[in-house]
């Protein structure tokens, strides 16, 4: 049991991170109801306490959401079909890698990398 709780302990920290924080925003979200429906005369029912909070918290959870699902697929996207962010550091990397190949076997250096490079292709 204790392996299980240390191995996914992201998960209970972010778990109980999540519990707190709705269980805070639903009671505040109480308070914030009770205290408008005091100013404006009305009863106090759960049902409209519900469907209040309810729908502000679906508002938050759908902007984060899709901004979150947008970082996520589009950077995903954008690294898969190689757009220049992400080639950039791996060609300045096998530059750095070509010339300390060259400086290490000044005879064979050149040999070394278009053996490899035939063996893994550079990408264009």
């Amino acid at each position: 049991m204790r392996g299980k709780i240390k191995y996914y302990g992201f998960f209970w920290v972010t778990l109980g991170l999540f519990i707190m924080s709705i269980s805070l925003h639903w009671i505040y979200a109480w308070y914030a109801y009770e205290d408008e429906a005091r100013e404006h005369n009305q009863p106090i029912q759960f049902s409209d306490y519900l469907n209040a909070t309810m729908r502000d918290t679906m508002e938050n959870w759908q902007s984060e959401f899709l901004q979150l699902i947008w970082q996520v697929v589009g950077l995903s996207f954008l690294l898969y079909v190689g757009s220049s962010q992400s080639k950039e550091g791996d060609e300045r990397l096998e530059e750095k890698v070509d010339l300390l190949i060259q400086k290490l076997d000044r005879e064979n250096g050149n040999k070394v990398i278009q053996e490899l490079d035939n063996k893994y292709p550079r990408k264009s």
